[in-house]
């Protein structure tokens, strides 16, 4: 069934895909094209352009699935969901170790993308469970 039409998938959790691919690309674009001077804006010690590129292919995979698969069914978005969540709970772990570890040149850098990371995390977490008891 088409989730436009399924009422298991609240518009709400639609509005949050969005919301994450537009935060996900506008973060992928500069990793990717000009990861040096983004990641040194971000406070990074250390650059490698080809992990922040790999991080970025990461961004455009998951956010594009957010957009792409907003017209799908109930098992599409619980799918998806399970993968956010596993994404955001290791990039959540990966930034308390580079905080505690000095690995941020400008630590409230570190400390804002941990908090995005935790709100997406949160958001995916109560919706993998809303739709759980559906």
């Amino acid at each position: 069934m088409n989730s436009t039409y399924d009422s298991q998938i609240p518009k709400a959790l639609k509005i949050w895909f969005i919301i994450h691919f537009i935060v996900d690309i506008s973060f992928a674009l500069p990793l990717f094209f000009a990861p040096a001077w983004f990641m040194h804006i971000l406070g990074w010690k250390t650059i490698d352009p080809i992990t922040a590129r790999m991080v970025a292919a990461a961004l455009f995979g998951i956010g594009g699935e957010s957009l792409f698969n907003i017209k799908l069914g109930k098992d599409a978005f619980i799918t998806m969901l399970n993968l956010k969540i596993i994404w955001s709970s290791a990039a959540i772990i990966g930034f308390i170790i580079a905080l505690f570890t000095g690995a941020f040149g400008y630590p409230a850098a570190g400390i804002g993308l941990l908090v995005v990371f935790a709100v997406f995390s949160g958001v995916w977490i109560y919706w993998r469970l809303t739709l759980q008891t559906k």
